[in-house]
């Protein structure tokens, strides 16, 4: 293509396509093995930590660093993924990726103790983590601006419905299988995408030639740039993962561990700012739409890894639901998202991506809203509906933001953005559920406090309360006495029980604040060109 057809196409070139001859669409189907498999794993461990302490003679506070080791090698390896791609190639580092995060899958479930398991995880993480910004990049590469919202909403169902199906599927197989094949499953499906990979993924001439120049120049590692971005973002996880259980600040390792990330934040920026060949090309954030599309994609991970953990937390704590039933609330969603998905991809290359980034935040703003109208007396179905309504949004976020984002940058610029758009999603994740679990915590402590105060004989209504229950229970034959003492155990289980879903009201509240303080960044986007093909922006 010529530079002027490429100018046309947004930077766009045929030559960077990894589908070479084939049916680019292929491409899509291929690369989303890999990633349903990852996205998958990063949830269905979640529900098998109960059944892996007891299994390694591991308490569960020791089982969840099973989450956290991989949680920390994944933060690490995404924002210097795309440099590896760069220098190792990127058809290389990706068959790579899949064989390491494959044979550590096999690894964690042969694991004989908690040591060799964590240690496989951290591995896990590693592989797992250069996968996703690869084949974003490969997407970039491949589709032009017009093609790209119909591609990544092909692509985003893997990422969206991963974690909505990854409670409910760990959950069947740790109760009708062992947890090892939680990771085991891992194993044939990994060896599918490596098989694939090698017949139908290529490596462009384009890419194989910018190798070989970077090369050539002489390859020139920033090691001070990886131990800075690994110091910042492993100490980040740490701090955010473990904060609520250590009890925050008021324990020494969290204390030093948010220390390590300021230092490791404020030290790296300066000197990759420095670098003429930075290991993360921070620079990126200089492009306004670049920047807005990584504020948003964060907000979304909030949502999606937020609300996908704490709504069944919700459903079993303080309904009671079993953890199958619970993930089937959200299975309803993901149903819906699957539907939506195909409408997101086809309006993404037809509407100005701002507008439908609105509407889908004015959706999730609905649904949060509509959530903190829940109360103990919900059904099933009001819980399904609920997800449901905030299903229909998640499309309209990850295609036209992912889409957009790209929009003004140059073509060898793909790998480094691709990465750096995912890490915004998965610290938007942890920062989403370490928020979420600590204010759960904070304001069920608070709310019971309050009730507690009412629970005295001076009351009327508990009197009234504790008198009713006790003569409905002298009726079914216990003694005053007997009668009396489960009487006021029930009647504090039901305080226990109301505290616990106003903490739920109020952080669907909070959450509804930040979607819709969000929002006017929308109009903050560049506006697309007139003429422009569809997904072009004025750069």
């Amino acid at each position: 293509m010529s530079a002027a057809g490429a100018a046309k196409h947004g930077g766009w070139t045929p030559e960077r396509s990894v589908a070479g001859k084939r049916n680019p669409w292929t491409i899509i189907a291929v690369i989303s093995i890999a990633t349903f498999m990852v996205v998958l794993d990063t949830s269905i461990a979640n529900v098998a930590l109960g059944h892996i302490a007891g299994s390694l003679s591991a308490s569960y506070d020791e089982a969840t660093w099973v989450i956290t080791s991989f949680l920390i090698a994944n933060a690490i390896i995404i924002p210097i993924s795309g440099w590896l791609a760069d220098a190792i190639g990127r058809k290389r580092y990706y068959m790579m990726s899949v064989a390491l995060f494959t044979a550590s899958s096999l690894l964690c479930g042969l694991a004989p103790n908690l040591p060799f398991l964590i240690l496989a995880r951290i591995l896990q993480g590693i592989g797992g983590g250069g996968l996703a910004p690869v084949e974003q990049s490969m997407m970039v590469d491949t589709f032009p601006p017009a093609k790209r919202g119909a591609a990544f909403a092909a692509y985003g169902v893997v990422v969206i419905v991963g974690p909505i199906l990854g409670p409910s599927l760990g959950g069947w197989i740790t109760d009708n299988l062992s947890w090892h094949w939680v990771f085991l499953i891992n194993v044939p499906i990994g060896a599918l995408s490596l098989f694939l990979v090698s017949l139908f993924v290529e490596e462009p001439p384009a890419l194989k030639k910018a190798r070989k120049k970077l090369i050539a120049k002489g390859l020139s590692i920033d090691f001070v740039g990886f131990a800075l971005v690994a110091l910042f973002l492993g100490s980040l996880e740490v701090t955010l993962d473990r904060g609520q259980r250590e009890d925050w600040f008021s324990s020494p390792m969290i204390t030093g561990f948010a220390i390590a990330a300021a230092a490791g934040l404020i030290a790296f920026i300066p000197w990759e700012l420095s670098r003429k060949e930075p290991i993360v090309k921070i620079q990126l954030y200089g492009q306004r739409n670049f920047l807005i599309a990584n504020i948003f994609m964060m907000i979304m991970g909030v949502i999606i890894f937020g609300s996908t953990q704490f709504i069944p937390q919700l459903l079993q704590e303080v309904l009671g639901y079993t953890a199958t039933n619970a993930g089937l609330a959200l299975t309803m969603g993901g149903l819906v998202t699957l539907l939506v998905m195909p409408a997101a991809g086809f309006l993404t290359g037809k509407v100005d991506p701002r507008y439908l980034i609105a509407m889908a935040l004015a959706i999730q703003g609905i649904a949060l809203w509509n959530m903190s109208t829940l109360d103990t007396q919900m059904s099933f179905d009001n819980a399904a509906y609920a997800r449901m309504i905030q299903s229909v949004g998640l499309p309209f976020l990850f295609v036209p933001i992912t889409a957009v984002s790209y929009v003004g940058l140059k073509p060898q610029d793909n790998n480094q953005a691709s990465a750096l758009m995912n890490v915004s999603r998965n610290l938007g994740g942890t920062f989403g559920i370490s928020f979420v679990q600590t204010m759960l915590a904070r304001r069920a402590q608070i709310h019971q406090a309050q009730y507690v105060e009412g629970l005295n004989p001076l009351n009327p209504s508990y009197a009234q309360g504790l008198q009713r229950i006790t003569h409905a229970l002298m009726g079914r034959g216990l003694s005053q006495a007997e009668a009396t003492k489960t009487a006021a155990a029930e009647l504090y289980r039901m305080l226990e029980q109301q505290a616990n879903m106003l903490s739920y009201v109020d952080v669907f509240h909070v959450l509804m604040l930040i979607v819709f303080a969000a929002l006017p960044l929308v109009f903050l986007m560049r506006k697309p060109k007139k003429n422009a093909a569809a997904g072009e922006a004025a750069a």
